[in-house]
């Protein structure tokens, strides 16, 4: 693997965060073998609360505790039990982490919900989600990026060679953007958050956490334009939602990198992962529809699969990871 000038090296893979299962020893031995160039910490939503992207999230935040009512995360009064639990969690994967990887020196790629997946998924204790109030959304960001930046200096810590990549997921961007939440009753939706201010609170994420931030939305109708405003390094990205290919290329050009999804989270129907020359092939296609030269595709693009893997076969994950990282070195050699 050569330098790139992106944060990542050349022909590089990686998961986009979510395992199967509850063993964190072994699913963070499953992404250092497969995904060496770019490995990550695994996430496992199957332990129950406090491992799923909210809470998990959630116990990050900066003063502003949270805790699980009638089956959803809201603000609480005080840090309790649901918190303790996710931050539990969350120090037994960094160990685990530290444990396996001590001595790799490479790029390694840590998740967390952004803010606006957050706003959508965390409520307010006098009821309704963060998202119907803009102050408490500014404030959550604010929190977010505080905690997400003692996190980040907490993995720093525990692998003192490598670089640290954080991958913001916000699958629900799309829905806040176009005003498509649905209250709580589920009779009405929540107003739709301006793109301009979308740009400024994610701004406020990446410029405070002081390493290069991917954007991962696995919907239709990801906003490129605002996540490359924002001053993220790349956009993650599920090619088989892409429809419009223009605003991907303009983002491309402008120098976003793209962790681009091209191997189905799970298998079809009696079928069986795609090989390494397949998921290549994938990804090599559609650059050429984009029109860029191919010696550029190494470089900027990073193989994942298409979305999270949690609800996958043990089987599977190995074969999707390591059809990936072949794909990526297959890439590289072209």
């Amino acid at each position: 693997m050569t330098a790139s000038a992106w944060p990542w090296p050349v022909g590089a893979a990686t998961g986009i965060g979510s395992l199967p299962g509850t063993d964190i020893a072994e699913a963070q031995r499953i992404v250092l073998g497969e995904l060496p160039a770019l490995p990550h910490l695994p996430e496992l939503p199957a332990r129950g609360p406090g491992a799923d992207l909210i809470g998990r999230t959630g116990g990050l935040l900066v003063e502003l505790p949270v805790e699980l009512y009638a089956a959803r995360w809201r603000v609480a009064p005080r840090p309790g039990r649901d918190l303790r639990r996710a931050r539990d969690l969350m120090e037994r994967d960094l160990d685990q982490l530290a444990e396996q990887a001590e001595e790799y020196a490479g790029p390694v790629k840590v998740q967390a919900a952004g803010p606006y997946t957050l706003a959508a998924g965390i409520d307010l204790p006098i009821g309704g989600r963060m998202l119907r109030d803009p102050g408490a959304v500014r404030d959550l960001t604010g929190s977010l990026a505080e905690g997400l930046r003692a996190h980040l200096a907490a993995v720093a810590r525990r692998l003192p060679r490598a670089s640290v990549l954080l991958q913001l997921d916000e699958p629900s961007l799309p829905t806040v953007l176009a005003g498509r939440v649905p209250t709580e009753s589920g009779f009405g939706t929540y107003r739709p958050v301006p793109q301009p201010d979308a740009a400024d609170l994610l701004r406020t994420v990446v410029e405070a956490v002081g390493v290069p931030v991917v954007v991962h939305c696995c919907a239709p109708d990801v906003p490129l334009e605002l996540i490359r405003s924002a001053g993220a390094a790349g956009v993650a990205l599920d090619l088989a939602l892409v429809k419009d290919l223009d605003p991907l290329g303009e983002a491309i050009d402008a120098g976003l990198g793209l962790l681009a999804g091209a191997a189905p989270a799970t298998p079809p129907p009696g079928g069986r992962a795609p090989t390494s020359a397949q998921v290549a092939d994938r990804v090599r296609k559609l650059w050429d529809r984009l029109g860029f030269p191919r010696r550029r595709l190494p470089e900027q693009v990073v193989v994942t699969p298409a979305c999270g893997l949690a609800g996958a076969t043990p089987q599977h994950v190995r074969a999707v990871l390591a059809a990936c990282r072949d794909a990526g070195r297959r890439l590289a050699e072209d």
